[in-house]
């Protein structure tokens, strides 16, 4: 640990006292080293539970709140059409600046989501805003049937995003403790894809359709390949994963089915506030989504253990204060 300059104030910032901080699989690659957008020496964090200590009329002291961890310059092409989610010069915590896991933090107020939940949940709002919004891109609705490709943190956001609005959701993966979880965040039908035909079964689950809806959150090129293979006809396809190398496509596919293909990137407000909602209605297993929770003095060893053995965990998180 190491004392860094209490952050300075300035108009229309809150300062914040972090209680809780997530660690996913961004960090994790941060951690190695593998992280192609990181500099280093970084402070690492962006999943954020905190209690407000300077708050604003509308924000109280002793508050407590979760951060949406982006910035956004208000003057690219994607934040003049309202997308700051896309911000073609964005900044996000524990990547291009300073991240939560300090004592302190100050952040605009218009990046603060206030809610009762417990820091627990409130740290787990980030991560799960980013499957919500690729929901909101893919435009689920309750008459839907909807794929979600993987079942890790981003994929269980998207599984009980879509079903938290009604839809029939199926959740694909290959190990059965992620299929399970899935299965209490909302998903109706599991396939393991790697016991079952993954094409039948989804014919089976769709009146031999194809679901309306495919949401990639793995980042492979069979999974990307196989939700265009495997959408129904007019249906969306919705990618938050990305491969780490090229994808050859059978594109005939895109014009004959006339497919809507989508990026889904990072969360806006609207996606926080549904998360919350959520949360709030109790529609997460959030005790089940999270393999551990460490002191701030024990994260580096935990972190070294998840390098070593990526299978033994899902979500850590670090809590600040004891």
């Amino acid at each position: 640990m190491i004392r860094v300059e209490e952050p300075i104030s300035t108009n229309g910032t809150l300062l914040l006292q972090v209680e809780m901080v997530g660690m996913c699989g961004t960090d994790l690659n941060s951690f190695r080293g593998n992280n192609p957008l990181i500099s280093y020496p970084r402070i690492l964090g962006h999943e954020i539970a905190a209690t407000v200590i300077e708050g604003s009329a509308a924000l109280l002291s002793g508050t407590r709140v979760t951060v949406a961890p982006y910035t956004s310059c208000g003057r690219c092409a994607s934040c003049l059409r309202g997308r700051t989610n896309a911000c073609q010069f964005n900044e996000t915590f524990g990547v291009q600046r300073d991240g939560g896991m300090t004592e302190l933090l100050r952040v605009p107020e218009s990046k603060v989501y206030p809610s009762g939940l417990s820091y627990k949940e409130l740290c787990i709002v980030e991560p799960l805003t980013v499957g919500v919004h690729a929901v909101a891109r893919g435009r689920v609705t309750s008459s839907d049937i909807v794929a979600v490709f993987g079942c890790g943190g981003v994929g269980l956001g998207a599984i009980a995003g879509a079903a938290f609005r009604g839809a029939r959701t199926i959740a694909v993966d290959l190990d059965d403790e992620k299929l399970d979880i899935a299965r209490a965040a909302g998903a109706t039908d599991l396939i393991h894809s790697k016991r079952d035909n993954l094409h039948e079964r989804l014919r089976e689950s769709t009146e031999d359709k194809g679901p309306d809806v495919i949401i990639e959150a793995i980042g492979l090129p069979e999974t990307f390949r196989a939700a265009v293979e495997e959408v129904a006809f007019t249906g969306r396809v919705v990618y938050i994963g990305y491969a780490k190398q090229p994808v050859a496509y059978e594109t005939k596919l895109f014009v004959q089915k006339e497919l809507d293909i989508l990026g889904s990137r990072n969360a806006l407000p609207s996606d926080f506030k549904e998360v919350i909602a959520m949360l709030e209605a109790g529609r997460f297993p959030v005790d089940r989504a999270v393999s551990a929770i460490v002191a701030l003095e024990e994260a580096p060893a935990i972190m070294a253990r998840w390098s070593d053995s990526p299978a033994l965990f899902t979500k850590i998180m670090v809590q600040m204060h004891v």
